[in-house]
């Protein structure tokens, strides 16, 4: 299990990119038209340095639903490897059988 802390701050993040991410959008596309002046572009580009860092959605890290684990984790069933194998052998993961022999 994952360090609760470590999972809120995670959590808060993801709450920081929604918030922001239709003004850091909006901020980018000015940014990077070419028709605008050079000034207006550097301002857009100052006020999108001036957001929150945690805003941004490079930060984010996917993390286990179930235990919080950041490595090994499958994107399409959200869960780290080790509670994939476990879901699996009990059962619980669709058309998924661990073999053994």
């Amino acid at each position: 299990m994952a360090k609760k802390s470590m999972v809120e701050r995670e959590l808060k993040r993801q709450r920081l990119v929604q918030q922001y991410a239709a003004k850091r959008a909006k901020l980018k596309e000015i940014a990077r038209n070419d028709d605008l002046p050079m000034e207006e572009r550097f301002k857009a580009r100052l006020k999108l340095a001036k957001l929150p860092r945690n805003s941004s959605a490079t930060r984010l890290h996917n993390r286990c639903q179930l235990t919080g684990r950041p490595h090994a984790y499958y994107r399409k069933l959200k869960v780290s490897r080790i509670m994939l194998r476990e879901l699996g052998s009990m059962g619980q993961i669709p058309g998924m059988v661990k073999s053994s022999w």
